[in-house]
Protein backbone atom coordinates (compact mmCIF):
# COMPACT_ATOMS: atom_id res chain seq x y z
CA UNK A 1 0.00 0.00 0.00
CA UNK A 2 1.20 3.51 -0.79
CA UNK A 3 0.15 6.20 1.71
CA UNK A 4 -0.28 9.67 0.25
CA UNK A 5 -1.17 12.88 2.09
CA UNK A 6 -4.39 13.80 0.40
CA UNK A 7 -6.81 13.01 -2.38
CA UNK A 8 -8.29 15.19 -5.08
CA UNK A 9 -11.84 14.61 -6.27
CA UNK A 10 -12.04 14.04 -10.00
CA UNK A 11 -14.85 16.61 -10.10
CA UNK A 12 -13.15 19.36 -8.11
CA UNK A 13 -10.46 21.93 -8.72
CA UNK A 14 -9.52 22.29 -5.07
CA UNK A 15 -7.87 19.81 -2.74
CA UNK A 16 -10.11 17.49 -0.80
CA UNK A 17 -10.68 18.33 2.83
CA UNK A 18 -9.65 14.79 3.76
CA UNK A 19 -6.43 14.89 5.78
CA UNK A 20 -5.01 11.78 4.10
CA UNK A 21 -5.86 9.11 1.57
CA UNK A 22 -4.37 5.86 0.42
CA UNK A 23 -3.60 4.97 -3.16
CA UNK A 24 -4.68 1.34 -3.48
CA UNK A 25 -2.34 -1.28 -4.92
CA UNK A 26 -2.82 -1.40 -8.67
CA UNK A 27 -2.63 -4.35 -11.03
CA UNK A 28 -0.89 -2.52 -13.91
CA UNK A 29 0.35 -4.06 -17.14
CA UNK A 30 3.11 -1.65 -18.15
CA UNK A 31 3.81 -3.58 -21.36
CA UNK A 32 0.91 -1.80 -23.08
CA UNK A 33 1.68 1.74 -21.90
CA UNK A 34 0.91 4.74 -24.12
CA UNK A 35 1.79 8.43 -23.83
CA UNK A 36 0.50 11.81 -24.97
CA UNK A 37 1.52 15.42 -24.73
CA UNK A 38 0.96 18.99 -25.88
CA UNK A 39 3.74 21.35 -27.03
CA UNK A 40 6.76 20.74 -24.78
CA UNK A 41 4.76 17.78 -23.48
CA UNK A 42 4.48 16.60 -27.08
CA UNK A 43 8.24 16.76 -27.47
CA UNK A 44 8.56 14.88 -24.17
CA UNK A 45 6.02 12.23 -25.19
CA UNK A 46 7.96 11.52 -28.38
CA UNK A 47 11.30 11.36 -26.55
CA UNK A 48 9.84 9.06 -23.92
CA UNK A 49 8.16 6.74 -26.41
CA UNK A 50 11.22 6.35 -28.64
CA UNK A 51 13.34 5.70 -25.56
CA UNK A 52 11.03 2.93 -24.33
CA UNK A 53 9.13 1.62 -27.35
CA UNK A 54 9.69 -1.90 -26.01
CA UNK A 55 6.90 -1.22 -23.47
CA UNK A 56 5.48 2.17 -24.51
CA UNK A 57 3.49 1.12 -27.55
CA UNK A 58 2.09 4.40 -28.83
CA UNK A 59 2.18 8.18 -28.58
CA UNK A 60 -0.28 11.00 -29.26
CA UNK A 61 1.58 14.25 -29.94
CA UNK A 62 -0.12 17.63 -30.28
CA UNK A 63 1.76 20.68 -31.60
CA UNK A 64 5.39 19.57 -31.42
CA UNK A 65 8.40 19.13 -33.68
CA UNK A 66 10.97 16.42 -34.40
CA UNK A 67 12.79 14.63 -31.63
CA UNK A 68 16.20 16.20 -30.83
CA UNK A 69 15.29 19.22 -32.96
CA UNK A 70 17.12 21.58 -30.59
CA UNK A 71 20.26 19.41 -30.54
CA UNK A 72 20.99 20.38 -26.93
CA UNK A 73 21.05 24.08 -27.82
CA UNK A 74 18.51 26.72 -26.77
CA UNK A 75 19.26 28.93 -29.77
CA UNK A 76 18.56 26.01 -32.11
CA UNK A 77 15.27 25.50 -30.28
CA UNK A 78 14.27 29.12 -30.77
CA UNK A 79 15.44 29.35 -34.40
CA UNK A 80 14.21 26.00 -35.74
CA UNK A 81 11.76 24.24 -33.48
CA UNK A 82 8.94 26.59 -32.47
CA UNK A 83 7.25 29.20 -34.65
CA UNK A 84 9.97 29.84 -37.21
CA UNK A 85 12.51 27.87 -39.18
CA UNK A 86 15.53 30.09 -39.80
CA UNK A 87 17.11 27.38 -41.96
CA UNK A 88 15.98 23.88 -42.94
CA UNK A 89 15.65 21.45 -40.03
CA UNK A 90 18.48 18.88 -40.50
CA UNK A 91 16.27 15.80 -40.35
CA UNK A 92 18.94 13.49 -41.75
CA UNK A 93 21.35 14.54 -38.98
CA UNK A 94 18.67 14.22 -36.31
CA UNK A 95 17.68 10.75 -37.45
CA UNK A 96 21.31 9.65 -37.61
CA UNK A 97 21.74 10.70 -33.98
CA UNK A 98 18.59 8.81 -32.98
CA UNK A 99 19.72 5.68 -34.81
CA UNK A 100 23.15 5.92 -33.18
CA UNK A 101 21.45 6.14 -29.79
CA UNK A 102 19.31 3.13 -30.66
CA UNK A 103 22.41 1.09 -31.49
CA UNK A 104 23.97 2.22 -28.19
CA UNK A 105 20.88 1.17 -26.23
CA UNK A 106 19.91 4.75 -25.40
CA UNK A 107 16.68 4.41 -27.39
CA UNK A 108 14.58 1.34 -28.09
CA UNK A 109 15.68 -0.84 -31.00
CA UNK A 110 14.57 0.08 -34.51
CA UNK A 111 12.52 -3.13 -34.61
CA UNK A 112 10.68 -2.15 -31.40
CA UNK A 113 10.08 1.40 -32.61
CA UNK A 114 8.72 0.05 -35.90
CA UNK A 115 5.86 -1.61 -33.98
CA UNK A 116 4.66 1.70 -32.49
CA UNK A 117 1.48 3.60 -33.33
CA UNK A 118 1.80 7.38 -33.50
CA UNK A 119 -0.96 10.00 -33.75
CA UNK A 120 0.00 13.59 -34.56
CA UNK A 121 -2.06 16.79 -34.56
CA UNK A 122 -1.22 20.33 -35.61
CA UNK A 123 -3.84 23.08 -35.91
CA UNK A 124 -3.86 25.41 -38.89
CA UNK A 125 -4.36 28.37 -36.51
CA UNK A 126 -1.43 27.40 -34.28
CA UNK A 127 0.94 30.39 -34.05
CA UNK A 128 3.29 28.84 -31.48
CA UNK A 129 4.42 25.81 -33.49
CA UNK A 130 4.78 26.36 -37.22
CA UNK A 131 3.50 24.00 -39.90
CA UNK A 132 7.08 23.37 -41.04
CA UNK A 133 8.09 22.24 -37.56
CA UNK A 134 5.08 19.92 -37.16
CA UNK A 135 5.53 18.54 -40.67
CA UNK A 136 9.15 17.71 -39.82
CA UNK A 137 8.00 15.49 -36.95
CA UNK A 138 5.73 13.61 -39.35
CA UNK A 139 8.59 13.20 -41.82
CA UNK A 140 10.85 11.98 -39.03
CA UNK A 141 8.39 9.30 -38.00
CA UNK A 142 8.02 8.18 -41.62
CA UNK A 143 11.65 7.08 -41.39
CA UNK A 144 10.75 4.72 -38.56
CA UNK A 145 7.18 3.50 -39.09
CA UNK A 146 4.97 1.91 -41.73
CA UNK A 147 2.43 4.46 -43.00
CA UNK A 148 -0.51 2.51 -41.56
CA UNK A 149 0.84 3.04 -38.04
CA UNK A 150 1.15 6.81 -38.39
CA UNK A 151 -1.74 9.31 -38.40
CA UNK A 152 -1.32 13.06 -38.95
CA UNK A 153 -4.28 15.39 -38.44
CA UNK A 154 -3.34 18.76 -39.96
CA UNK A 155 -6.54 20.23 -41.45
CA UNK A 156 -8.32 21.51 -38.33
CA UNK A 157 -8.55 25.22 -37.52
CA UNK A 158 -7.18 24.86 -33.99
CA UNK A 159 -4.96 27.27 -32.08
CA UNK A 160 -2.10 26.11 -29.85
CA UNK A 161 -3.88 23.99 -27.24
CA UNK A 162 -5.39 20.58 -26.54
CA UNK A 163 -8.66 20.51 -28.50
CA UNK A 164 -11.67 19.21 -26.54
CA UNK A 165 -15.39 18.90 -27.06
CA UNK A 166 -16.37 21.77 -24.77
CA UNK A 167 -13.66 22.52 -22.20
CA UNK A 168 -11.36 25.51 -21.95
CA UNK A 169 -11.17 28.69 -24.03
CA UNK A 170 -12.35 29.53 -27.54
CA UNK A 171 -11.01 27.17 -30.17
CA UNK A 172 -9.19 29.98 -32.00
CA UNK A 173 -7.50 31.20 -28.81
CA UNK A 174 -4.30 30.00 -27.16
CA UNK A 175 -4.56 30.97 -23.50
CA UNK A 176 -4.63 29.31 -20.10
CA UNK A 177 -5.56 26.56 -19.43
CA UNK A 178 -4.59 25.74 -23.05
CA UNK A 179 -7.65 23.58 -23.63
CA UNK A 180 -9.83 24.55 -26.60
CA UNK A 181 -13.61 24.35 -27.00
CA UNK A 182 -13.40 22.90 -30.50
CA UNK A 183 -16.19 20.32 -30.60
CA UNK A 184 -13.36 17.87 -31.25
CA UNK A 185 -12.35 15.04 -28.94
CA UNK A 186 -8.58 15.00 -29.46
CA UNK A 187 -8.00 12.67 -26.51
CA UNK A 188 -10.54 10.20 -27.86
CA UNK A 189 -9.30 10.39 -31.45
CA UNK A 190 -5.74 9.86 -30.26
CA UNK A 191 -6.45 6.99 -27.89
CA UNK A 192 -8.63 5.24 -30.46
CA UNK A 193 -5.73 5.23 -32.91
CA UNK A 194 -2.91 4.24 -30.57
CA UNK A 195 -4.99 1.75 -28.54
CA UNK A 196 -7.11 -0.26 -30.99
CA UNK A 197 -10.35 -1.72 -29.64
CA UNK A 198 -11.03 1.21 -27.33
CA UNK A 199 -14.54 1.28 -25.86
CA UNK A 200 -16.74 4.40 -25.91
CA UNK A 201 -16.03 6.82 -23.06
CA UNK A 202 -17.97 6.95 -19.83
CA UNK A 203 -20.54 9.74 -19.70
CA UNK A 204 -18.79 11.27 -16.69
CA UNK A 205 -15.51 10.59 -14.93
CA UNK A 206 -16.11 8.61 -11.75
CA UNK A 207 -12.61 7.65 -10.66
CA UNK A 208 -10.27 9.43 -8.27
CA UNK A 209 -7.27 11.70 -8.79
CA UNK A 210 -4.48 10.99 -6.31
CA UNK A 211 -1.29 12.98 -5.80
CA UNK A 212 1.95 11.11 -6.35
CA UNK A 213 5.17 12.16 -4.63
CA UNK A 214 7.43 12.62 -7.65
CA UNK A 215 10.55 13.83 -5.86
CA UNK A 216 10.36 11.16 -3.16
CA UNK A 217 9.92 8.43 -5.77
CA UNK A 218 12.56 9.60 -8.25
CA UNK A 219 14.98 11.45 -5.99
CA UNK A 220 17.50 13.75 -7.67
CA UNK A 221 16.19 12.71 -11.11
CA UNK A 222 13.07 14.77 -10.36
CA UNK A 223 14.89 17.94 -9.26
CA UNK A 224 13.40 19.90 -12.17
CA UNK A 225 9.92 18.55 -11.53
CA UNK A 226 7.24 19.53 -9.03
CA UNK A 227 7.09 17.78 -5.67
CA UNK A 228 3.85 16.12 -6.71
CA UNK A 229 2.29 14.78 -9.87
CA UNK A 230 -1.17 13.25 -10.22
CA UNK A 231 -2.65 9.90 -11.17
CA UNK A 232 -6.24 9.25 -12.23
CA UNK A 233 -7.48 5.84 -11.09
CA UNK A 234 -10.79 4.43 -12.40
CA UNK A 235 -12.98 2.57 -9.93
CA UNK A 236 -12.35 -0.72 -11.76
CA UNK A 237 -8.60 -0.32 -11.27
CA UNK A 238 -9.05 0.61 -7.59
CA UNK A 239 -11.05 -2.59 -7.18
CA UNK A 240 -8.22 -4.78 -8.45
CA UNK A 241 -8.97 -5.27 -12.13
CA UNK A 242 -6.02 -5.49 -14.50
CA UNK A 243 -5.32 -2.09 -16.04
CA UNK A 244 -2.92 -0.43 -18.44
CA UNK A 245 -1.13 2.91 -18.09
CA UNK A 246 -1.35 6.12 -20.09
CA UNK A 247 1.07 8.96 -19.32
CA UNK A 248 0.06 12.48 -20.38
CA UNK A 249 2.58 15.33 -20.38
CA UNK A 250 1.21 18.87 -20.01
CA UNK A 251 2.54 21.79 -22.05
CA UNK A 252 4.47 24.90 -21.00
CA UNK A 253 2.55 27.06 -18.51
CA UNK A 254 0.08 24.20 -18.15
CA UNK A 255 1.38 22.64 -14.94
CA UNK A 256 -0.94 22.44 -11.93
CA UNK A 257 0.77 25.32 -10.13
CA UNK A 258 -0.30 27.56 -13.03
CA UNK A 259 -3.73 26.27 -14.06
CA UNK A 260 -4.87 24.11 -11.17
CA UNK A 261 -6.39 20.76 -12.11
CA UNK A 262 -7.72 21.82 -15.52
CA UNK A 263 -5.44 19.63 -17.63
CA UNK A 264 -5.63 16.67 -15.25
CA UNK A 265 -9.41 16.73 -15.10
CA UNK A 266 -10.55 18.18 -18.41
CA UNK A 267 -8.10 17.26 -21.18
CA UNK A 268 -10.40 14.37 -22.09
CA UNK A 269 -8.49 11.22 -21.15
CA UNK A 270 -10.23 10.28 -17.91
CA UNK A 271 -13.61 9.30 -19.37
CA UNK A 272 -11.87 6.85 -21.69
CA UNK A 273 -9.81 5.61 -18.76
CA UNK A 274 -13.02 4.72 -16.88
CA UNK A 275 -14.45 2.56 -19.65
CA UNK A 276 -11.17 0.94 -20.70
CA UNK A 277 -9.37 0.18 -17.42
CA UNK A 278 -6.62 2.75 -17.98
CA UNK A 279 -4.75 4.48 -15.16
CA UNK A 280 -3.61 7.95 -16.29
CA UNK A 281 -0.41 9.44 -14.91
CA UNK A 282 -0.05 13.22 -15.14
CA UNK A 283 3.59 14.09 -14.27
CA UNK A 284 4.28 17.72 -13.39
CA UNK A 285 7.21 20.04 -14.01
CA UNK A 286 7.89 23.24 -12.07
CA UNK A 287 8.86 26.75 -13.11
CA UNK A 288 12.33 28.00 -12.27
CA UNK A 289 13.94 31.41 -12.71
CA UNK A 290 17.27 30.03 -11.50
CA UNK A 291 19.61 27.55 -13.14
CA UNK A 292 18.51 25.44 -14.80
CA UNK A 293 16.27 28.16 -16.24
CA UNK A 294 12.73 27.02 -17.03
CA UNK A 295 10.41 29.95 -16.27
CA UNK A 296 7.42 28.45 -18.13
CA UNK A 297 7.64 24.98 -16.57
CA UNK A 298 8.26 23.28 -19.91
CA UNK A 299 9.42 19.70 -20.26
CA UNK A 300 13.05 19.45 -21.29
CA UNK A 301 13.29 19.21 -25.07
CA UNK A 302 16.32 21.48 -25.55
CA UNK A 303 18.79 20.37 -22.86
CA UNK A 304 18.23 22.39 -19.70
CA UNK A 305 18.72 19.25 -17.55
CA UNK A 306 21.62 17.56 -19.36
CA UNK A 307 22.82 16.46 -22.80
CA UNK A 308 20.91 13.15 -22.56
CA UNK A 309 17.52 14.83 -22.25
CA UNK A 310 16.17 13.14 -25.42
CA UNK A 311 17.18 9.55 -24.65
CA UNK A 312 16.82 6.90 -21.93
CA UNK A 313 19.39 8.57 -19.71
CA UNK A 314 17.46 11.85 -19.60
CA UNK A 315 16.72 12.84 -16.02
CA UNK A 316 13.03 13.53 -16.57
CA UNK A 317 12.55 10.37 -18.61
CA UNK A 318 14.18 8.30 -15.87
CA UNK A 319 12.06 10.02 -13.24
CA UNK A 320 8.80 9.23 -15.04
CA UNK A 321 9.90 5.61 -15.54
CA UNK A 322 10.39 5.34 -11.79
CA UNK A 323 6.91 6.78 -11.24
CA UNK A 324 5.38 4.20 -13.59
CA UNK A 325 7.26 1.41 -11.82
CA UNK A 326 6.08 2.73 -8.45
CA UNK A 327 2.46 2.55 -9.57
CA UNK A 328 2.95 -1.02 -10.80
CA UNK A 329 4.84 -2.42 -7.82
Amino acid sequence: MKTLPFVISSFAFALSSAASATLPPLKLNLDQTTVSGLSSGGYMAAQFQLSHADWVKGAAIVAAGPVYCAQNNLMNALDHCINKVASPIPLADLNKQLKDWSVQGLLASEAEIKQSKIWLLHGTADQKISKEVADALYQQYKEWLPTAQLSYVKDKNFAHHMPTLKEGSACDSSEAPFLGQCNYDAAGEALTFIQPGLKAPAENSSGTVYPIEQQKIAGDLADTMAEQGFVYVPKSCEQGQSCTLHISFHGCNQHADAIGMAYVEKAGFNRYADSNNIVVLYPQTRASNLMPMNPQACWDWWGYTDANYANRKGQQTQAVVKMAQFLAQ
